[in-house]
């Protein structure tokens, strides 16, 4: 598996994360406070994984670039 795929699956599952994070915010009742402060830190989770795999793509894009250069 190259960089971009791994990056490419690693925000699919980030995504995921995020959106079963809020289906269990949506659930939890107003007094279950340590259930949705689970979720929230869950979807920052999620956040910065989606920010981490997207600069894994963009500098895999980049040195796929750079080689292309050195074969042009």
């Amino acid at each position: 598996m190259n960089a971009l795929n791994a990056a490419a699956a690693g925000v699919t599952n980030a995504m995921q994360m995020f959106d079963r994070s809020a289906v269990k915010i949506a659930q939890s009742s107003a007094t279950d406070i340590g259930s949705v402060a689970e979720a929230v830190v869950a979807q920052k989770q999620a956040e910065v994984a989606v920010a981490a795999n997207v600069a894994v793509m963009k500098s895999a894009k980049e040195a796929t670039g750079q080689l292309l250069d050195l074969f042009v």
